[in-house]
């Protein structure tokens, strides 16, 4: 299971961006896809995360100003982001939680994957 992450680039302030996470490989079924980011000498934050149903979750840093959408059909999930400012410079890499086959008696297993990350820079 791969994860392929786009989207990103140099934004001034107040501009948006919109970034898309592709998952490819084998696997059954995808559950939650989630958004993180890491500034500069700060902790990975979980930012967004949407279910397969499409219940959504977004963190206080960017509540209001992202929206997160999934394409079932099409294994992606894409993370609008408006009104950005020099405080969301940083690496956006995305999850999924891929269902896969498990042994010979149709048991299934859960596990996250991770993608390689996009770099967005927000210039003030």
């Amino acid at each position: 299971v791969q994860l392929q992450a786009s989207g990103g680039g140099l934004v001034q302030a107040g501009g948006s961006l919109r970034l898309s996470c592709t998952v490819s490989g084998s696997f059954l079924s995808i559950n939650d896809m989630g958004w993180h980011r890491q500034a500069p000498g700060k902790q990975r934050e979980l930012i967004a995360s949407i279910t397969r149903g499409g219940s959504v979750y977004y963190g206080d840093s960017v509540e209001g100003r992202v929206t997160i959408s999934r394409d079932n059909a099409k294994s992606t999930t894409y993370l609008q982001m408006d009104h950005l400012e020099p405080e969301d410079t940083a690496v956006y890499s995305c999850s999924a939680a891929a269902v896969r086959p498990s042994g010979w008696n149709s048991a299934t297993r859960t596990d996250t994957y991770w993608g390689q990350g996009t770099q967005v820079t927000v210039s003030s």
